[in-house]
């Protein structure tokens, strides 16, 4: 038996706020580390927001996205994975280090401090602090293209950890067979699926990957409210969400699990509160699950289906050098 303990984060950042978003989490990376937690999984671009607004401010030239835009490129980290002294995430780490604990963090990834592209990025980040892995969003969903650029296959990887062999994707991602099985190729124990919000079908993608790639998949979603906005963000905010948002109260509910890899429920869906959520896990019971089924395994058919992921990290496609 192999015993792993997870701790989600489901609790608000300080939307457009990096400095205090960045005391809070790792106030959470602490108070996880003390409750026995060797991972700990924060939501899809929990630094600094996830930008709803998008979805409301979508026309030509809409003078409020320039400013929402402006603002979330200048509140969203720069990294640095050696460690310099221009990485945003220098505190991070170092709550890392001084706990031992592996990081998982949805972010608003800045590519550089004059950039005016934003990637939406999940990082890995080891016990000693250090970048295991950064996986930027391949796809943006619907209006999400006007706020965040395509990933690349760079991230599309598998690592090792002391909490157990990680993958992970974020929210759409995970209806991506090919992206899907990229990750299963690799052998995860553990999947962590980052989210904003959760609705029925968020879990549902969420037990079934856990079902098809035989591993525990832990499903991080945001909490937020009315209260949690700066107020001249809140009407743009709501219209993003949907029309049945309300004028005040929960815009997300959180809705963490961490779903078993036989595809049942070892958590269910937490919804409504604003909290620490840690489980213990038999990261070890997957093989016996993997008897019947194992995709990428004896299940696969090599002779027949091929998967090629090109893994380089693109960038802007321009080339300085002389």
């Amino acid at each position: 038996m192999t015993r792993t303990t997870v701790t989600i984060v489901q609790q608000p950042p300080a939307l457009l706020d990096l400095a205090e978003s960045l005391r809070r989490a790792v106030v959470h990376i602490g108070d996880a580390a003390r409750s026995g937690a060797s991972l700990v999984v924060f939501p899809e671009t929990w630094l600094t927001c996830y930008p709803a607004w998008v979805f409301g401010l979508a026309g030509w030239r809409d003078a409020e996205a320039r400013h929402w835009h402006a603002r979330l490129l200048e509140q969203s980290p720069v990294l640095d994975h050696e460690g310099g002294d221009e990485d945003d995430l220098a505190p991070v780490r170092a709550a890392a280090r001084e706990h031992g604990v592996t990081v998982v963090l949805g972010l608003n990834e800045r590519p550089t401090r004059t950039s005016g592209s934003l990637y939406n990025s999940l990082l890995v980040l080891g016990p000693d602090g250090r970048t295991l892995n950064l996986h930027r969003k391949v796809s943006p969903t619907h209006t999400e293209r006007i706020v965040w650029g395509a990933g690349d296959g760079a991230g599309l990887r598998v690592v090792d950890t002391p909490a157990g062999r990680l993958g992970g994707l974020i929210c759409w991602e995970h209806f991506n067979p090919l992206a899907r099985h990229a990750l299963h190729a690799q052998d995860e124990e553990l999947h962590v699926a980052l989210w904003p919000d959760m609705p029925e079908s968020h879990t549902i993608a969420a037990r079934s990957y856990a079902l098809e790639g035989r591993c525990h998949v832990v499903s991080a979603g945001q909490f937020l409210t009315t209260d949690d906005l700066p107020a001249d963000l809140r009407d743009a905010f709501r219209a993003g969400v949907g029309p049945d948002a309300p004028e005040q109260g929960v815009l997300f509910d959180g809705g963490s699990s961490i779903a078993g890899p036989d595809g049942t429920w070892i958590l269910p869906p937490v919804h409504g509160e604003a909290r620490l959520i840690t489980t213990t896990l038999d990261t070890g019971s997957r093989y016996g699950e993997a008897l019947d089924l194992d995709v990428a395994g004896h299940y696969a058919r090599p002779d027949i289906f091929r998967l090629s992921v090109d893994r380089r990290r693109r960038g802007t496609g321009v080339d300085f050098t002389e």
